[in-house]
């Protein structure tokens, strides 16, 4: 049998970073909320039911924690695109999306998001 990617998805990560440009945003903690996407090839961890096989999405989410709830964004980009990376790090991953929220951001919108892609060339 043939398997295709695995498809990792995690979604609705709440997570508080300082995330903006205006004075009020840069001193004050707000929430984000991130969904990802991440696909890498499985066959191995599907035929032989081992660990070391498998993409640790575990250690890839606690990364991602660490480094929004660490860091300061000015730009939502900036933000999306460090997630991104941590995300498409392993030599495994194929194909990785990140979408970012910000809930609040507007006043008549329930949030702004924003998304980037990356896939692996080759």
């Amino acid at each position: 049998m043939s398997i295709s990617n695995a498809i990792i998805n995690i979604s609705n990560l709440r997570l508080r970073t300082y995330i903006g440009f205006n004075p009020e945003e840069m001193t004050k903690l707000q929430d984000v909320v991130i969904n990802i996407e991440i696909h890498y090839p499985a066959e191995k961890a599907c035929n032989s039911d081992n660990v070391e096989n498998a993409l640790n999405y575990k250690v890839i989410t606690k990364n991602i924690i660490q480094h929004v709830e660490e860091g300061r964004f000015l730009l939502l980009e900036k933000l999306v695109s460090d997630v991104l990376e941590i995300c498409s790090d392993h030599e495994w991953v194929q194909y990785a999306k990140v979408t970012i929220d910000k809930p609040h951001a507007l006043r008549f919108a329930d949030s702004v998001s924003l998304s980037l892609e990356w896939y692996c060339e080759g």
